[in-house]
């Protein structure tokens, strides 16, 4: 018959063990200690294996914390995965392009993703699901929309302090920019945009949604299709296209619920990227 085993609290050792988990904050094995050390003894296993036992719970803990972490600081509008997207109703995105993307190997290059189509087709769901794929592999992603970037930056430019605030947008593994071309850039806000995408080329992976075709861009760019063409160049470079055209999800639900007519086309044809 094998002796009990006996709760580490109850003795000295087991209360100077409790206070040196307690110390080098390990917080998820120290409540734990107790039912692990039985579950080790009623197996006979040894101390390393028991230590091994305690060392894997705290970090996939310390993991998960980080992801956490990530995930919040990374600004997302909501949390969809990419296994959540719809591909029955938006046939047109190639399914083996974006789990090919969902594996990251893009980032080891700095490749960029440009996602286009019209509004409401799930751009944004994409980029969003390829953003948390980044945060639960441990790295850094920021996302944030075309709009917001500009107005921030250009806050920056005027109170001086233009180059601390590119850092923020430079210094993430993979920079998120959403809904490029729903509101036009000035001058400035243009030359803003660049500067990021110029400083990330080739060294940090970009994910864009635009609902614009390409040869959209001069009007979205300050009415310059000389900015547009260099920021395309530096983003088509090295890139990953995903082109939807189909309906809008949106207008599909309030459809569905009778909120106008059946004949009203969700259908749009979007441009096929040049």
């Amino acid at each position: 018959m094998s002796p009990r085993p006996l709760k580490l609290a109850a003795t000295p050792a087991g209360e100077h063990l409790r206070q040196q988990l307690h110390a080098l904050k390990l917080t998820r094995i120290e409540p734990i200690v107790d039912s692990i050390a039985q579950e080790c003894a009623r197996e006979r296993v040894g101390y390393l294996d028991f230590l091994e036992r305690l060392l894997e719970i705290e970090l996939l803990e310390r993991r998960e914390r980080k992801v956490d972490m990530l995930r919040h600081f990374a600004g997302f509008p909501y949390k969809k995965s990419l296994e959540q997207f719809d591909y029955d109703f938006q046939p047109t995105v190639d399914r083996r392009m974006v789990r090919d993307l969902s594996k990251l190997r893009f980032l080891d290059h700095g490749e960029n993703v440009l996602i286009v189509g019209p509004p409401g087709t799930g751009k944004t769901m994409l980029s969003v699901g390829l953003g948390l794929k980044v945060a639960e592999s441990g790295r850094r992603v920021l996302f944030t929309t075309a709009d917001d970037l500009v107005q921030a930056l250009t806050r920056a430019f005027q109170e001086n302090r233009l180059e601390e605030k590119l850092k923020s947008y430079i210094s993430p593994t993979l920079l998120v920019i959403d809904e490029v071309g729903y509101l036009p850039l000035d001058k400035l806000q243009s030359n803003l945009l660049f500067q990021v995408i110029s400083r990330r080329y080739e060294k940090g992976s970009i994910v864009m949604t635009s609902n614009k075709g390409f040869s959209e861009w001069g009007e979205v760019f300050a009415g310059d299709p000389v900015i547009a063409s260099a920021l395309l160049d530096r983003l088509l470079h090295h890139s990953h296209v995903i082109n939807i055209r189909g309906e809008s999800y949106r207008l599909k639900e309030k459809r569905e619920a009778g909120l106008f007519s059946h004949s009203l086309p969700l259908t749009h044809g979007g441009d096929r990227p040049e």
